[in-house]
C-alpha cells in the first residue's frame, strides 16, 4: 500500500512540474526582450508564436513556436521513458497543454494551445500528427487564416489517431479538441462574420 501511495505523490509531483514547465509564457518573455511590448496588450492580444509574428517578427516567432513545442515535446519524451501506460502520458499531456493555456504566471490566462500540442503529439503520435499538420499548414497557405488551420488540425487528428489504432490517447486528442475550440471561440467568431485577422497583416502599436 505504502509503494502505491508514493507512485500516486510521485505522479502527482511529475504533473506538477509539467503543468509549471507548460505554464512558462515564453512569447511574453521574448516579445519583453525583443521589442519591449506586452502581447497581451497589442495584437489579438495572444502570447503565442501568431501574435508575435505580428509584433516582433519572423526570428522571434519562431524562436516562440520552438520553446512552446519543446514544452510539449520533452516532458512527453521523458514521460515515455518512465512508462508505458496510457493514463499516464495522456496526463502528462494534458498537463503540458494545460499550463500553456492556463498559465499559473499570468493568471490563469495564456495561449491557445496548438504549439504545445504539437510537441505533445509529436512524441506520442508523430504520424497522425503528421498528416493532420500537412491539412492545417494547407489551409493556413490557402486562408492565410492560422485560426481555421489551428482548428483543422485539432479536429482530424482524433480522426487520423483512430484509424492508426492508437486507442490509449484518443481520449486525450479529443479533450485537446475541446479545448482549443474553447481558446478560439471568438476567433470561430470573426471567421463566421468575415473579420479574422490573416497571419500576414502586422498589428499597429
Amino acid at each position: 500500500m505504502g509503494g502505491i501511495m508514493e507512485d500516486i505523490i510521485a505522479a502527482i509531483g511529475w504533473l506538477i512540474v509539467v503543468y509549471l514547465l507548460g505554464s512558462i509564457p515564453f512569447g511574453l518573455i521574448i516579445a519583453k526582450m525583443a521589442r519591449g511590448i506586452d502581447p497581451r496588450q497589442w495584437g489579438s492580444q495572444n502570447t503565442g508564436a501568431t501574435n508575435v509574428l505580428r509584433l516582433c517578427g519572423t526570428k522571434y516567432a519562431i524562436t516562440t513556436l520552438l520553446l512552446d513545442i519543446a514544452k510539449g515535446f520533452l516532458p512527453m519524451i521523458i514521460a515515455l521513458g518512465i512508462s508505458s501506460s496510457a493514463l499516464f502520458l495522456s496526463l502528462t499531456g494534458l498537463a503540458a497543454i494545460l499550463g500553456h493555456m492556463y498559465s499559473i504566471f499570468l493568471n490563469r490566462k495564456g495561449g491557445k494551445g496548438m504549439a504545445t500540442t504539437i510537441g505533445v503529439f509529436a512524441a506520442l503520435t508523430p504520424s497522425p500528427l503528421f498528416w493532420s499538420l500537412i491539412v492545417c499548414l494547407l489551409l493556413i497557405y490557402l486562408t492565410g487564416y492560422v485560426s481555421l488551420g489551428s482548428l483543422s488540425l485539432v479536429t482530424l487528428l482524433p480522426l487520423f489517431i483512430l484509424i492508426s489504432g492508437n486507442f490509449g490517447v484518443l481520449l486525450l486528442s479529443l479533450l485537446v479538441m475541446f479545448l482549443v475550440y474553447s481558446k478560439h471561440r471568438e476567433n470561430i467568431l470573426r471567421l463566421a462574420r468575415g473579420e479574422e485577422q490573416p497571419w500576414k497583416q502586422r498589428a499597429a502599436y
